[in-house]
């Protein structure tokens, strides 16, 4: 093990700031972790923006994640205005976007990360604590006016929900911006199945920027010094000192105790919170930012929804801009107007990528028609009256499955909420995945896919559930959002009849007259079949429309269970039905 020199805070004026790199911060057992601080060169008390997390405060954005980076500026240019963008980093904020603005930014780097030494534990109730501490010393700083606010993407916005629900006293405000909150059904076991994102996460993003890695480390641009801290440790060192996320999640296939002390007690949150969802980021953030909006104790809360990328509005002009309206008034007492900002905004989908915005006041919408769409097993169809002659149809596990069409669209029809699926199935064995895709094709039959928060052929909307998972809580379940307590499970008898009530997420689309809307049921991860772009071929997380959000690991998924053969029971006294929120004109 080799070591250099200890860090040593040390403060510099550049680009209009006052900017203090590796700041210490002592917490509760005596950690230190370290902090870069910009804040305005002129002495005064700022209203403060903190971020908590594992990706290396020192690793330049566009450096640590290209491909992200050159789409971003690409489709976002305004970008590469006002700021030498030379202290950009992944799902934080930009200084020099706040600084001029007259706010403090500071980022930590979460225990066991970048430049913060410790026991690297993702998402520990440990992490929450340090950050607990961390709001409380910044909002106690001379240079604080004690509002501490906290706004990032993911990693950076998850957290949010967790340390807002501790209610630290300097904590005034909050955008978790695409941050879910349920670390079972938002993230890791999608409908009881297990997701492996956490797997690919680990190896692109989490390692990479351990602290020990020391001189094997990438450096700062800023300060020439290695982002991974002043220590070098061997790679079994290393690995000593991280747990193994994804192993971990393996240990847990039902929701408890150890899911729940990785989630947020939403009904303890009661903090103002403006809260930024993905209409394209079903596997892993936009159910909880939903939930944020409807669960939360806020009095003062809003709901915003777009498209894109998982990264690109949150620093282009439309989102800085939603974001600084929100904080000038929670955080500086701005009268500017945002109290009387309606508590919903929505960015509704059109082919075409193309995004209209809309005030609403309620989710889901009040005015929304919940239509049955019911499946016919003889016409492979979805309509809108019961099927009265009861029907079956046998399909592979691990095959294509079986895709059910909507009539083409007399008119344009707006598609905008939750979904829900209640499908009777039987297997021919113990059990059996369901995965399910709602779809839209064009009048040639070409399927309408979009750029999702992290694949750019995501379909429309995405569900899942494991049959011996299938009970329901009554009192949490709506007829549009059913929901599964996951504690147990309830294996099938090969060949019997099963109902299954299956969550899927909240979507947005203008469907055109002449287009179809479909049900697509099967055993495995949709999988997109059209031609991919270079960035489609190159992003790591890019896997034919899931967006690194697969469901294939052998242990939790033997295909002596999960490649059977499932039957879909439909008609008659199996009334199986697609539950879809229709909104009409205003």
């Amino acid at each position: 093990m080799a070591k250099s020199a200890e860090l040593e805070a040390r403060t510099e004026m550049r680009d209009g700031m006052r900017i203090t790199w590796n700041e210490p911060i002592r917490v509760d057992d005596g950690l230190v972790l370290r902090a870069d601080v910009y804040r305005p060169v002129e002495e005064g008390r700022y209203p403060v923006i903190l971020t908590y997390g594992i990706y290396g405060k020192g690793l330049s954005y566009q450096e640590g994640y290209p491909h992200q980076w050159e789409k971003m500026v690409a489709d976002h240019p305004e970008i590469l205005i006002g700021s030498t963008n030379k202290y950009q980093n992944w799902e934080v904020t930009d200084p020099e976007r706040w600084v001029p603005h007259g706010y403090a930014v500071v980022r930590v780097d979460s225990r066991g990360a970048g430049c913060s030494p410790g026991f690297m534990d993702p998402n520990s109730e440990r992490e929450i604590a340090d950050l607990f501490a961390c709001i409380e010393w910044a909002g106690t700083r001379p240079w604080s006016n004690g509002k501490v606010g906290m706004l990032g993407i993911s990693y950076y916005a998850s957290n949010q929900w967790r340390a807002a629900a501790r209610h630290p006293p300097h904590l005034a405000a909050i955008i978790p911006w695409e941050g879910q909150n349920d670390r079972y059904r938002d993230s890791g076991y999608h409908g009881g199945i297990l997701c492996e994102f956490q797997k690919l996460w680990a190896k692109h993003q989490v390692r990479n920027v351990q602290y020990g890695l020391g001189e094997r480390a990438r450096k700062s641009p800023n300060t020439g010094e290695g982002i991974a801290g002043p220590v070098t440790l061997s790679d079994e060192e290393l690995a000593r000192n991280r747990v193994d996320a994804f192993e971990d999640l393996k240990k847990h296939p039902l929701d408890d105790a150890w899911h729940r002390t990785h989630s947020a007690d939403l009904a303890k949150v009661e903090v103002p919170l403006l809260t930024c969802a993905n209409w394209g980021g079903q596997g892993i953030h936009p159910r909880g930012n939903f939930n944020g909006f409807t669960e939360t104790a806020s009095k003062e809360k809003w709901l915003e929804v777009h498209g894109d990328s998982h990264w690109s509005l949150f620093s282009s002009g439309y989102g800085v801009s939603l974001q600084k309206r929100f904080f000038d008034h929670f955080l500086k007492g701005a009268d500017n107007g945002w109290e009387k900002t309606p508590p919903i905004t929505l960015n509704i989908r059109h082919p075409g990528e193309k995004f209209v915005p809309r005030y609403e006041n309620e989710w889901p919408l009040g005015r929304t028609r919940w239509t049955k769409f019911h499946l016919d097993p003889g016409a492979m169809s979805l309509g809108p009256q019961p099927v009265a002659r009861a029907g079956r149809i046998e399909y592979d596990a691990l095959g294509e499955g079986l895709t059910f069409r909507m009539a083409p669209m007399e008119r344009a029809t707006e598609i905008t909420g939750p979904l829900a699926a209640r499908l009777f199935i039987s297997s021919s064995t113990e059990d059996a995945d369901l995965f399910l895709i709602v779809r839209v094709f064009d009048p040639e039959g070409q399927e309408l896919t979009f750029m999702g928060s992290t694949d750019p052929n995501t379909p429309i909307a995405n569900g899942w559930l494991r049959a011996s998972h299938r009970r329901l809580d009554p009192e949490r379940s709506r007829p549009y959002r059913p929901y599964h307590p996951h504690d147990r499970v309830e294996p099938l008898t090969p060949g019997e009849i099963y109902e299954c009530e299956v969550e899927i997420l909240p979507t947005s689309i203008v469907v055109p007259a002449g287009w179809r809307v479909a049900l697509s049921v099967r055993g495995k991860d949709y999988e997109y079949t059209g031609p991919l772009s270079e960035f489609g071929k190159r992003f790591h997380y890019a896997t034919r429309g899931t967006g690194g959000m697969t469901h294939n690991d052998p242990e939790n998924r033997p295909p002596q269970v999960f490649g059977g053969k499932v039957t879909l029971h439909a008609g008659g006294p199996h009334d199986s039905y697609l539950l879809v929120p229709i909104i009409p004109g205003k």
